[in-house]
């Protein structure tokens, strides 16, 4: 069986002598087969000068280049679904990310680490990339215990203090990294008053629901710069 070079189809140009034989002058694309190229050969063979004879060793040359090129393209073809196939495997594995944590090592202003929350995985020209939404703050409910009575309490990334009419209260609630409440000894919320001095009473308490707040937006990450998975 014949061999394809390419898939492309071939086509050919002819022109007429002045005699009304019809003749090929080029040929274009590259869809020819092994078998055309002999039948060629075969053609010049019969159409040589018998003065001066085609030489052998140029033939078998022309047929060992067809080869030649006929198994680079094979190989190429067999690599190029090679390739296919190890980003269609590599895509399926990274998916396990979806959903976690992750760091690339990136930075805030402050020095805290950058965190994001993966959403995707995809193949960008080759590029394994993972689009997430980075952690703006942590959000943990709390409310105001006054007593037995419960009422409803919120903050900002800030550490702004609200009550539940989502009114500023001139307090702030003391935040560790990426506003997450801070605590002391005894596990007890720290507030500060409106001068900013921290408060050795108040009736705020955690509620007991957290959550992290992350960016409307999406970052592009290379898979291969993640530094940290959680």
């Amino acid at each position: 069986m014949a061999s394809t070079i390419s898939n492309t189809t071939a086509s050919s140009t002819t022109a007429t002598d002045a005699s009304g034989n019809k003749y090929t002058t080029s040929v274009s694309n590259d869809s020819l087969t092994t078998n055309d190229f002999l039948k060629l050969m075969i053609e010049q063979l019969k159409l040589q000068d018998p003065t001066k004879p085609y030489d052998s060793a140029k033939m078998l040359e022309t047929q060992m280049q067809m080869s030649t090129l006929n198994a680079n393209m094979q190989m190429i073809s067999t690599l190029e679904s090679i390739s296919t196939a190890f980003k269609q495997t590599s895509v399926t594995n990274a998916s396990g990310l979806i959903g976690k944590t992750i760091e690339n090592g990136s930075t805030r202003a402050d020095g805290t680490s950058k965190a994001y929350t993966v959403n995707s995985i995809e193949n960008k020209d080759g590029v394994l990339t993972v689009k997430a939404s980075e952690w703006l703050y942590y959000y943990n409910s709390i409310q105001m215990n006054d007593g037995g009575k419960i009422t409803t309490a919120a903050y900002d990334e800030q550490g702004n203090l609200y009550n539940e009419k989502g009114e500023k209260t001139g307090e702030t609630l003391v935040l560790e990294g990426l506003g997450k409440p801070a605590v002391d000894a005894n596990g007890k919320l720290k507030i500060k008053d409106k001068d900013g001095k921290e408060l050795s009473s108040h009736n705020y308490e955690l509620g007991g629901k957290d959550k992290i707040v992350t960016s409307s937006e999406t970052t592009d990450i290379p898979f291969s710069s993640i530094t940290k998975i959680s």
